[in-house]
C-alpha cells in the first residue's frame, strides 16, 4: 500500500507532473534510490558480493535485506498518509529509499556504505529541489514592505503564507497555494508570501517559528483591515503548532474562501471611496470578530502576477 497509493496518484496527475519529474534533480534522486537494487541484481557485479542466503545466491536479497525493505515500506506508508501532493508522495519515497540504501550498503560493505553516504552528502549540498515556477497571483513581501501593504487599504483582505525555502513542506505546498491564488484572487482578496527564513524580524513579529524543528511551516494567516483574524496551523498555549493538513479543501473550508471571495470581488478601489463598516463575512475563529472594511463594485481581475 505504501507504494500503490503514490503510484496511483502519480498516474492520475501524470500529464501535470512529467515536466518536473524529468528534471535533473529528480532523475538523479531516482537513480540514487535504486542504487542498492541495481548493485544486488546486476550480473557481473552481484557475483562478487557477500550474502547470508543459505543457497549462496549473491544476486538475490537475503532475509535481513528483505526486513529492511519491509520496514522502509511501513515508514513510507505512515508518512504518505499526510502527504497532500504528488511531489510529497514521491519525495517521501526518495528520501527513505536513500536512508535504506545507506543501511544496506554499510551492511554489505563498509567501503560501499561510505562511498554512497558521501555521494548523498554531496548531492544534498549541491542540488536543491526545483521550486514551483508556474502561474500565480501572489505578492512577495520583504521585511520593510509587508506592514505597509497590509495597512495600505483596509478594504482588502490578505491571506499571507509564512514560509522558508529550505522547508520541504513549504516547497510542496507552493503549487497548492498558487492554484488558490489563481482561483480566488480579486480586488478585495489578495494572496501574499514572506520568507521568514530570510527575514527573521518578520518571524518574531508575527510569531511564526522558523526553526528546523518547528511544525509551523508553512503558516497561513488571514488579515482584514491590517489585523490578523485567524491562522493555520493554530498554536497552543505552550507555543506548539496544532497538527493541520494543508489540502486545498481544508483551506477553502477553514478560511471560508467561497463566501469571502463573493463579498470581496464586489469592492471597487476607485479613488475617493470612503471606508465604511466591513461587508466581509465573519471568519470562524475562537478569539476574533469581524474587522473594518468598505463597500464598492468589482473591477476586472488582475492580468499579471503581482510580484
Amino acid at each position: 500500500m505504501a507504494l500503490i497509493t503514490p503510484l496511483l496518484a502519480f498516474l492520475y496527475h501524470l500529464p501535470q507532473v512529467y515536466k518536473w519529474l524529468l528534471k535533473p534533480y529528480y532523475i538523479a534522486s531516482i537513480f540514487m534510490s535504486v542504487a542498492f537494487l541495481a548493485v544486488r541484481k546486476t550480473p557481473g557485479i552481484c557475483d562478487h558480493l557477500n550474502t547470508q542466503r543459505e543457497d549462496g545466491n549473491s544476486c538475490d536479497f537475503d532475509w535481513r535485506e528483505v526486513e529492511i525493505l519491509m520496514f522502509l515500506s511501513a515508514i513510507v506508508m505512515m508518512k504518505n498518509r499526510r502527504a497532500i501532493t504528488v511531489e510529497q508522495h514521491v519525495g517521501n519515497i526518495i528520501l527513505f529509499s536513500k536512508v535504506a540504501n545507506v543501511i544496506l550498503f554499510f551492511r554489505l560493505d563498509i567501503r560501499m556504505g561510505l562511498l554512497y553516504l558521501t555521494l548523498c552528502i554531496v548531492f544534498l549540498m549541491t542540488c536543491k529541489p526545483p521550486l514551483y515556477m508556474g502561474p500565480e497571483y501572489i505578492k512577495y513581501f520583504g521585511d520593510k514592505t509587508i506592514d505597509d501593504e497590509l495597512d495600505r487599504d483596509s478594504r482588502v483582505t490578505w491571506i499571507v503564507e509564512f514560509f522558508a525555502n529550505w522547508s520541504p513542506e513549504c516547497q510542496s505546498f507552493a503549487s497548492v497555494y498558487a492554484d488558490l491564488s489563481l482561483k480566488y484572487n480579486c480586488a478585495g482578496l489578495k494572496f501574499g508570501k514572506v520568507d521568514i527564513g530570510r527575514y527573521g524580524e518578520v518571524s518574531k513579529k508575527y510569531k511564526v517559528s522558523a526553526s528546523p524543528l518547528s511544525k509551523q511551516l508553512p503558516s497561513l494567516v488571514l488579515f482584514q483591515g491590517g489585523v490578523e483574524v485567524m491562522r493555520r496551523p493554530q498554536v497552543d498555549k505552550k507555543g506548539r503548532a496544532v497538527s493541520w493538513s494543508f489540502t486545498e479543501e481544508n483551506i477553502i473550508r477553514e478560511f471560508n474562501l467561497n463566501e469571502l471571495y463573493q463579498k470581496s470581488k464586489k469592492l471597487n478601489k476607485t479613488k475617493g471611496d470612503k471606508v465604511g463598516p466591513s461587508q466581509f463575512p465573519p471568519v470562524p475563529e475562537e478569539d476574533e470578530s469581524e474587522q473594518q472594511g468598505a463597500d464598492g463594485e468589482a473591477p476586472e481581475p488582475e492580468s499579471k502576477k503581482d510580484k
